[in-house]
């Protein structure tokens, strides 16, 4: 045997210490058993009854293995949703407990389930990190492009359609997929994963798990466009799920993420609107420039490391409770609304109020600004959102915002709300800036909070602050400096004083 080959398959098979550590902590922990461990019994029982082995689906260079759920009487031209399982957990595991095969059959829709096995990584996780495996046309992700042309001749999946979701290295791999073949996939969800493209080999590996590679928007946007060169878009529509106490894939990656497929899709970092949900969630959606959710955040607080899912038989509950599989909220039914799956528009919220149209700033002072919006039929009220959060709830379609600062830049949505209390979309934004000369603000903090913050950036392990480019030393939480803005945006150091 060629000694290149053999070095390829101890790399597979015989995981090196940096494999040893991704391998052993994306979807795993030491104190607890295999996902797939959890309820075996439960999982076989749900397989034999509905989820289906697919063999000929393609050449599958990558060496993975179909799984597939389709609903009876699905229509044809539906939508495909293709969940990838994260490491040590299977086809079954993931059927069984995600919640997806309950909202194929309300909505109609076929979900493919990709899986690996031992035979590509020794913990059974999707290889995000290879080049060989993560690229378009090769490996696993060439296998899965093969497994959605499948599902368009067999099922009569919509090609406009097709969505992707993944669970840790399924999300890593659910991110790449996104970067190679945005034009196969309309949306996808990345759950406790990584950014498209973080590493590219084993050793950069542990680094993207930890959170500690720190690029610009800009660069982690080039990571996607580098992926499929030439294409300009249509991009997908990207959801991120993430929990505050997740110890195994730093929640600084739901960060990087965001940046990547907000700059790709030209958006900017600050979201069109912020809002809570079930199971102490917080919503952030960053719309495109038609107004439309292109980019949403879940941040779970105080969960760990796994998938939320929410045991019960409402519509928006969903799953069972097993290992990585935590009970705090339904994701998948709000990442199938967000896509539209069910059968509303897709990014927006299915049957609930259209956005409000024709948002405009009529009248801006030193310390207001006054704003209107057409009116929405079933509107029994509005709620206006100032840098995303929540300013008023008028039932007007005029609002007048005060007491705010002279010489600053203030971001508005607005979002019709029904006679239950339910909110629709939410508006274009619109940006207005008060009169007068914006007073100083002064930040003290550690350099990493200032990065964190958006007030500093980092360059070879040194901090530099936004806007003066100061130098405020080495990147970590032992250094603090205070930082004066002033105008917004634009960040110089203050450490003997913050006076203009």
């Amino acid at each position: 045997m060629r000694p290149s080959i053999l070095r390829r398959l101890l790399r597979r098979v015989v995981p090196t210490a940096a494999l040893a550590l991704v391998a052993a902590t994306l979807s795993t922990a030491a104190t607890a058993p295999p996902a797939e461990a959890a309820a075996p019994k439960a999982a076989s029982a749900v397989a034999a009854g509905g989820l289906q082995p697919v063999t000929g689906f393609g050449t599958n260079p990558g060496n993975l293995q179909m799984f597939a759920y389709v609903p009876a009487d699905l229509p044809a031209n539906a939508p495909v949703v293709v969940a990838l399982h994260g490491c040590t957990q299977t086809a079954d595991a993931y059927y069984a407990n995600s919640g997806w095969p309950k909202y194929a059959d309300l909505w109609g829709f076929a979900v493919v389930f990709p899986q690996t096995t031992a035979a590509n990584n020794a913990l059974s996780c999707f290889n995000w990190f290879d080049p060989a495996d993560s690229g378009r046309g090769r490996g696993e992700a060439a296998s899965i492009a093969q497994m959605v042309e499948y599902a368009k001749q067999s099922y009569g999946s919509d090609g406009d359609r097709v969505y992707v979701t993944g669970l840790s290295a399924g999300g890593g791999m659910t991110a790449d997929l996104l970067a190679a073949y945005p034009d196969v996939f309309a949306g996808g969800s990345v759950a406790s994963g990584l950014p498209a493209q973080c590493a590219t080999s084993q050793a950069g590996a542990s680094a993207c798990q930890t959170g500690t590679v720190k690029l610009t928007p800009a660069q982690w946007g080039d990571k996607v466009r580098a992926s499929h060169p030439g294409y300009s878009g249509p991009w997908p529509r990207v959801a991120i799920w993430q929990g505050t106490a997740d110890y195994t894939v730093a929640p600084a990656n739901a960060t990087a993420l965001r940046d990547q497929w907000t700059d790709v899709w030209g958006i900017g970092q600050t979201p069109s609107s912020t809002d809570t949900l079930p199971g102490s969630t917080t919503r952030s959606t960053y719309d495109d420039a038609s107004g439309r959710p292109a980019v949403r955040t879940y941040s779970v607080s105080g969960m760990g490391h796994g998938l939320a899912v929410s045991p019960g038989t409402g519509t928006e509950q969903c799953g069972s409770t097993a290992a990585y599989f935590l009970n705090a909220i339904c994701s998948t039914y709000h990442t199938a609304v967000f896509w539209g799956l069910d059968q509303g528009t897709p990014g927006g919220d299915g049957d609930h109020l259209p956005a409000p149209s024709g948002l405009r700033v009529t009248g801006v002072s030193a310390d207001s600004v006054a704003l209107s919006w057409n009116a929405v039929e079933g509107a029994a009220s509005y709620v206006v959102h100032r840098d995303g959060a929540k300013a008023a709830s008028p039932t007007a379609t005029t609002y007048t915002d005060p007491g705010l600062a002279a010489g600053t830049a203030y971001r508005y949505t607005v979002t019709a709300v029904d006679a239950s209390g339910t909110p629709g979309t939410a508006s274009a934004q619109v940006t207005a800036t008060t009169t007068g000369s914006a007073p100083a603000r002064c930040f003290t903090a550690s350099n990493y909070a200032h990065v964190a913050a958006g007030r500093a950036h980092t360059t070879l392990g040194h901090v530099y602050a936004n806007g003066s480019n100061q130098n405020m030393g080495l990147y970590n939480i032992f250094i603090a400096h205070t930082l004066r803005e002033a105008p917004t945006g634009h960040f110089v150091l203050a450490d003997t004083g913050c006076a203009p």
